[in-house]
């Protein structure tokens, strides 16, 4: 970036921390709202007809409109690390950790708002692909950013983290999360299960491509983790978003198929707390909360993808009121031994769009290994994939599938999109969340590969780019951390934020790529051998930025609602 005022760092060699670090940090997210303010401008005028926002001009130019959703994420995440810093700081927890936590993650995500954002391993978004000219990114000139680009992420301080990293080994998370005392004593509990139950077999279940035991289960059920954020007068403990983030994060980092089973539950319960009939809430709400109903979610169907508008499985109603199903699924996760789908299905067959499908609490038998789908009129057949394997995958075909009348959610035809709507929100917050975990997990492994394995008559751990790796991987992972954080804290309080929690997404699955992939870097070729954990963890991380919306599809949503 060129030289256009005042220096106001230090020489590397006086410090590491940059002085006046929050001022600095403070004074740079302005000029960053000032430019995404005037992307907003700019698209809103190129993306218009008749003085409203054109679904097609937005497709057209995706890169424009997609890198908005971007550089709106990069400011929300700076916004949100600025808050963050600023109430460790309040609390006296702003340590050196912390300190450089926050200068590396302003000074590179600054340089990347200036040079380039990565939107995929070989999509790079340029302000000027926006429509910014020179003179509109003049404001991303200042003194305290060109302190901070120069200066925040420097070789010396992602060494000096690392140092600090490997002193401070025995604590949970690298930094301070901000978090209060409640939701860190529910993290502890939550980092021990995973460390005692789950690391020591989540590789083994991985390469026997095996059904986690149900004896975790029933443990996660005895911890409350299915009815944690289910009202209690339903059975539940009645807890915040932000305790199933943590859960779902210590859970991830152990292992993202166990991460995984709450999210289950708690995106059932969601559709059913937001769209059910008092009376499908007081039967099914207690069963979910307890496990002694496990739900899979059926939506996806072969031709559809992510266009769930477009869904042809249909449902059509009998005599008696109840419903026969017709039509085929995929990508249906943990369907042979759960009681109970979701299941979205179109009503009303003279519809095309969304507005002809309705959702049903659909009752089926649970499966065994020599009879995965025993309910009849519908079959399966498991689809072998890379990672994320502790449920399974499936494809599912039905063929006048009963479902009772009563179990039409909400006792309505047509508001099955609507009610699946309800629950984005939720299911982002919690991949952004399992995607944290993900990244935690690369970072664990790497790390200690980097200690114990020894080059040249040294640790790895002593070579510049390999800590630098290490370093990048722990300030991203905070970073994603606040997002998702944010975005949980908005749900709590009953506000809308789709946009946060698409964002806390987007980058989350990014953080979560990018850090096992620099894992399995730093592990040479033991990382490509299938008897190191990192493999897995590769896999795992590769769905992230897929499943619960594609990448391109957050961006798309994050983009339409920028622009109103």
């Amino acid at each position: 970036m060129p030289h256009d005022g005042q220096d106001l760092s230090l020489n590397d060699a006086q410090t590491v921390v940059l002085p006046d670090l929050l001022n600095l940090t403070a004074a740079a997210v302005p000029p960053v709202e000032a430019v995404l303010e005037k992307a907003v401008a700019i698209l809103k005028t190129q993306l218009a007809v008749d003085g409203r926002i054109s679904g097609a001009l937005v497709e057209e130019h995706q890169t424009a409109s997609h890198g908005l959703a971007w550089l709106a994420t990069y400011a929300q995440s700076l916004r949100q690390m600025q808050k963050w810093a600023e109430t460790l700081q309040a609390d006296g927890k702003f340590g050196e950790v912390e300190q450089l936590i926050h200068q590396i993650a302003f000074g590179e995500y600054l340089w990347q708002l200036y040079g380039g954002i990565p939107m995929s391993q070989g999509e790079i978004l340029r302000l000027q692909d926006i429509g910014l000219s020179q003179d509109d990114q003049r404001g991303l000139m200042t003194p305290e950013i060109q302190t901070l680009t120069r200066s925040g992420n420097t070789q010396a301080a992602r060494t000096r983290l690392v140092e600090l990293m490997q002193e401070r080994a025995a604590e949970i998370t690298v930094g301070a999360t901000g978090l209060d005392d409640e939701l860190e004593m529910i993290r502890e509990q939550f980092r021990r299960f995973s460390v005692d139950k789950v690391e020591p077999h989540a590789h083994e279940w991985h390469l026997k491509d095996e059904l986690i035991p149900m004896e975790i289960i029933e443990e996660l059920a005895e911890m409350g983790v299915f009815g944690l954020t289910i009202p209690e007068e339903y059975g539940g403990f009645g807890l915040s978003k932000a305790s199933m983030c943590v859960v779902s994060e210590e859970l991830s980092r152990g292992y993202i198929g166990v991460g995984s089973l709450g999210t289950r539950s708690e995106i059932a319960a969601e559709l059913i707390i937001c769209g059910g009939t008092e009376e499908q809430k007081q039967k099914w709400l207690p069963r979910l909360a307890s496990a002694e109903t496990l739900p899979t979610a059926v939506f996806t169907e072969p031709n559809t993808g992510s266009d769930l508008g477009a869904l042809r499985t249909r449902a059509v109603q009998d005599e008696n009121g109840d419903w026969k199903v017709t039509g085929n699924k995929t990508w249906i996760t943990h369907a042979a031994r759960t009681h109970v789908m979701t299941l979205l299905a179109r009503t009303k067959p003279d519809t095309t769009d969304h507005r002809g499908l309705s959702m049903f609490l659909a009752e089926k038998t649970p499966g065994t290994d020599e009879a995965p789908f025993p309910t009849e009129g519908m079959t399966g057949g498991e689809i072998e994939v890379l990672g994320y394997r502790g449920m399974k995958e499936y494809e599912l075909a039905f063929d006048n599938f009963h479902v009772k009348g009563e179990n039409l959610l909400g006792g309505e035809e047509g508001k099955g999109f609507k009610q699946l709507m309800e629950t984005f929100e939720s299911a982002r917050i919690q991949t952004a969340a399992r995607a944290i975990g993900v990244a935690q997990s690369a970072l664990d492994v790497s790390m200690q590969y980097a200690i114990d394995r020894k080059q040249f008559g040294k640790s790895l751990i002593n070579f510049p780019r390999v800590s630098g790796k290490l370093a990048m991987m722990a300030v991203e992972i905070m970073v994603a951390r606040q997002l998702t954080y944010f975005s949980a804290f908005e749900k709590d309080e009953g506000r809308r934020c789709d946009v946060e929690a698409g964002m806390a997404k987007l980058l989350g699955a990014r953080v979560a790529w990018a850090a096992a992939d620099n894992g399995l870097q730093i592990h040479g070729g033991n990382g490509f051998a299938l008897e190191y954990g990192i493999s897995r963890i590769l896999c795992d991380a590769r769905i992230l930025n897929i499943f619960e919306g594609a990448a391109e599809i957050q961006a798309q949503v994050i983009a339409r609602r920028l622009l109103g």
